[in-house]
This record gives structure tokens, sequence and C-alpha cells, in this order.
């Protein structure tokens, strides 16, 4: 399959097929603190991650696949994929573990907090699936409402409308993007998603070939070409840039704790809007959102006044 238009796509298809590979791993790298922006929920049925293995599933543009990642003792990974789309996953897997990030202009020194952070975090690298709906769905689901919330979401989808994935570990395939293009609002409703994300995915769904050629763009051109899709803002497309292109400038603007997370590391401001975060942000320009990685992992928290939920993104219609 060459196209993601199909709404019943062939699922016989070398469909327990499986390719090999060994890849060297770059160094250093911490697998779990790498990766962990592709688990979206505490029981995600599409991916297991550990310190030392990934095994994961997802639709790619040859169809379902799914990819084990397994770390050996001489810095080498042995790779594994299953499915349809098991050659493209193959070709991806250095990407995915990083070998492509790129810390050219990065200067730590710039700020004492994030050279404390690159310190701690030597092995947090930006990594790349490839695919923008690796990352799409779960990013709209999490829009204007909290972390559980989004995580619950998400974990209903796949487990009501996904079906098993290739190969032999159990996992569980989320929806194909044409379904989730046709899926009523009735159904979203039962998940606990209000009409206006789920006419986000909708539109977002119907639009993927658009989406999908932002990832191999530039910074700016990517964003723009994912923010001209109505219901993909910037705090989404920012998401998605920083997974699918491992784009290390991608900021989340719009946030409702990374901003003042930022400014608190930066210049010892409890509370700041998206414009001091990006203030704060340009001596690293180009390289943004690693700095902004890197605070998240290992900076420190700002004080909290008061009871607060950890609502994400805040995009509209």
């Amino acid at each position: 399959m060459n196209s993601l238009d199909a709404v019943a796509p062939d699922l016989t298809r070398d469909w327990d097929t499986v390719a090999t590979r060994t890849i060297a791993v770059p160094e250093p790298l911490h697998l779990m603190r790498s990766l962990r922006l592709l688990v979206h929920a505490a029981q995600d049925p599409t991916i297991r991650l550990r310190d030392d293995r990934l095994v994961r599933c997802s639709w790619t543009l040859d169809g379902p696949a799914t990819v084990e990642v397994v770390r050996r003792a001489d810095g080498r990974a042995d790779v594994r994929a299953f499915g349809p789309g098991r050659e493209r996953l193959l070709t991806l897997a250095p990407a995915l573990l990083g070998t492509d990030d790129d810390a050219k202009g990065f200067v730590p020194g710039h700020h004492p907090a994030v050279a404390r952070a690159a310190h701690r975090r030597p092995g947090l690298r930006m990594i790349a699936t490839g695919h923008v709906t690796d990352i799409l769905v779960p990013t709209i689901l999490a829009q204007r409402v909290t972390s559980k919330e989004a995580a619950v979401a998400w974990t209903r989808l796949v487990r009501r409308y996904g079906r098993p994935a290739p190969g032999p570990h159990g996992l569980q395939l989320p929806p194909h993007p044409a379904e989730l293009a046709v899926l009523p609002d009735w159904d979203w409703y039962r998940l606990g998603v209000e009409r206006s994300r789920a006419a986000r995915i909708r539109r977002a769904m119907a639009a993927l070939p658009r989406l999908q050629e932002a990832v191999a763009m530039d910074h700016e051109p990517g964003m723009a070409q994912l923010t001209g899709v109505p219901g993909v803002g910037e705090w989404t497309a920012a998401h998605v840039r920083r997974v699918a292109s491992g784009d290390p400038d991608a900021v989340e603007v719009g946030d409702y704790s990374v901003k003042d997370h930022i400014a608190w590391n930066l210049a010892g401001e409890p509370r700041a809007s998206d414009e001091r975060m990006l203030e704060l942000l340009s001596p690293w320009a180009g390289q943004r959102g690693r700095v902004v990685r890197l605070l998240l992992s290992a900076g420190q928290r700002p004080p909290t006044f008061g009871a607060r939920q950890r609502i994400i993104g805040v995009e509209t219609l």
C-alpha cells in the first residue's frame, strides 16, 4: 500500500514477515528519555519502552508495521520489523535512535541552567519517526485537556477501534487514518472527546499528504505547512515537528506550563507569557526545542500557587 487512502487496507499481505538489520547506536543515548515522547499513556497499547528495548507499532506509508529495537553491549542495536511496512521502519530505525540528531550551534554555556541540564542529560537525543501519524492524533487529543484525560482518550481509541499489530508482541495498532477521517461525533463522545477535537482530527486525517510533506522540510516552511491545516496550531505543529522530523528548534507555544518552566530556569520568573519564553530562548535559535527538552527533563520546577492541573495544549478551532 503506497498511500493512506483506503478505509479497509489489505491486512493479510506479509503480515508476519520479518526483516532485520543491525545498526550503530549513537553514544551517549538514553533510550527511555529520548523516546518517551512516543508513549502517550501509561497503558499505551501501541508501544513498550524500556532502557534497553523498544517495541512499537504504527501505520507507515507502506502499511502497518511493528519495529523492535534491542540494544547490545557492543554499542549496536538489533532491529526487527514485521508487516507490510517493515522495510520502511528498518530504513527509519537509525533516525528513530537519534543518529541524525545534529547539535551544531548548540552552546549550553549561554546559561548555567542549560549547561547543568546538558551535563545531567548527555544521552537525551532528538529522535525522528518520519511519519506525522505517529504523533498527530494523540497530540490533537491532548489539546485543551489534562494529560490524564488525553491519555485515557488515546488508550480508549486504540483499544476500541484499533486492531492487532503485525508480529508476535501483542501490540495494538491505532485506527487507520482513513477510518478516523469518518469516525462520527457520537463515537468520539463515547471516548470522552468533544466535537471540536473530533473535527480537528477528521480534518487532519483528510489532509495527511500535505502534513506528511512537512516532515522533510526545514523548520520555518515545515511549521508553515503544518499550521496551514485548520485545527493544527503552533503547539500541535511543534510536537509533530519534534517527533516526526527531529526538529531541534520546535517550541511548544501555547502550552500552559512550558513557558513558566523555561522562564523560571532561565530568568527566575515563576510565570511568563509565550513571548517572554521565546525571548529567553533566543540565544539558542535553531536549537530552542533542545533547550526546552533539557530543561523539562533536568531543570527546576517553577513554584506553584495553589492546585494546578496539567493542562496541555490550548488550541482552538
